[in-house]
């Protein structure tokens, strides 16, 4: 019996988490579950980057060594989900003139054009490192194709491409800790897009949604249109800005107000109206930025699937509600398939895991949704930014 097994990595400005999945191959064929989970509160951590090193590695080892023991394996090496304000993103067209005396589009043709858009979004990598490079795309002479164009037949090919990159100082102190704390890195990926894997089916991707994690200091979307992801973004905005706004109001310590927030702490000195204005003040303002950030999206038009909501912060009373009017789209709150120690599996709304379970999915089989592939050490070697077919419009 071959037996394969990856880690999900997710350093959070609250939390480090991490999942430890396996791939098992047997008779009846392949099998991935989730053999371990870890985690450790985040020590010097602001926004989802470094400013403490040392308190950094120390979160990581202990989120590593909780992991270790549940999973009763060691933990060597990992991905690691990025996914602070040091994101961003670019767009950018390239084309290339078909090279093929008999006009029929090739890869090389595709590879020029990626090439051109690069070089036209080259001011925006200033300090920055790519991630991913997404077709969004492709056009043979003016008419816009369905799927990979290789092998049509055309004069020019035109190709729109987001780029998702980081803050390459940034990149480098979260690899670097992660390092310290005797992990090594083998690839990187926006947390966006981690946790679309397990939170959003192919329909929710094809129709159109936006997947919304809130976090304790920031907040990511990750917007899908016809299959493919139009944008990702960070806002700083999070769940701790609630508890901030209740320990002012309030006029209390912080720990008091997480745990008027979180419902903990009650009676006539906190009354549940006021509490819940405060969560829906600063919720509605987060909310307002998503809005705002969706009308300057090029799409075909509303999004059918809605808003799915997922992050610590998403538990918050009466979100749904809020996100269905602000927005005006369908709300719902993310679930995922947990695969357990044994052969069955369940609904998670414990949204906080998505992240580093589905960047160790992606880590083990490169395919959320057929895991099955060959050739591991050739998967490692290989960056997502690489498979472009991955994002064919």
């Amino acid at each position: 019996m071959n037996r394969r097994i990856t880690t999900g990595i997710d350093i959070g400005t609250y939390q480090v988490k991490m999942v430890v999945v396996e791939e098992v191959a047997d008779k009846g064929g392949r099998k991935v579950r989730i053999i371990g989970t870890g985690s450790a509160p985040t020590r010097g951590m602001h926004q989802g980057y470094v400013v403490d090193k040392g308190e950094v590695v120390a979160s990581i080892r202990a989120a590593k060594q909780a992991a270790e023991h549940a999973a009763r394996v060691p933990i060597q090496n990992g991905f690691l989900a990025l996914g602070s304000v040091s994101l961003d993103e670019a767009r950018a067209t390239g084309d290339a003139i078909i090279s093929r005396a008999d006009q029929e589009v090739t890869e090389l043709d595709m590879e020029t054009a990626l090439k051109h858009a690069r070089e036209a979004a080259a001011p925006h990598f200033l300090n920055h490192r790519v991630l991913h490079e997404i077709p969004l795309e492709y056009r043979v002479d003016g008419t816009k194709t369905y799927g990979d164009p290789v092998g049509m037949k055309g004069t020019r090919l035109e190709a729109d491409f987001l780029f998702i990159t980081y803050l390459a100082t940034h990149l480098d102190a979260l690899v670097s800790a992660a390092e310290d704390a005797d992990i090594e890195i083998v690839d990187q990926m926006a947390s966006p897009l981690a946790g679309s894997h397990v939170t959003l089916t192919n329909d929710q991707k094809m129709r159109g949604c936006v997947l919304t994690n809130i976090g304790a200091e920031t907040t990511s979307i990750a917007v899908y249109d016809e299959g493919i992801p139009l944008s990702v973004k960070i806002f700083p905005s999070g769940s701790m800005q609630i508890t901030d706004d209740i320990a002012l109001a309030f006029k209390v310590p912080l720990e008091d107000a997480e745990r008027v927030k979180l419902g903990r702490l009650g009676g006539t000195m906190y009354p549940r109206k006021k509490v819940d204005d405060l969560i829906n003040t600063r919720l509605s303002r987060t909310l307002q930025l998503i809005e705002k950030h969706l009308k300057t999206l090029s799409r075909r038009g509303p999004l059918p699937a809605g808003i799915v909501l997922s992050g610590g912060g998403a538990g918050a009373n009466g979100i749904i509600d809020l996100a269905r009017k602000s927005l005006e789209l369908p709300a719902r709150q993310a679930e995922f398939v947990l695969g357990g120690a044994s052969t069955s599996t369940s609904k998670s709304r414990d949204g906080i895991w998505a992240v580093a379970y589905g960047i160790a999915l992606w880590g083990l089989t490169g395919d959320t949704e057929t895991p099955r592939r060959t050739g591991f050490a050739s998967r490692a070697q290989t960056s997502l930014r690489k498979l472009l077919h991955q994002f064919l419009p």
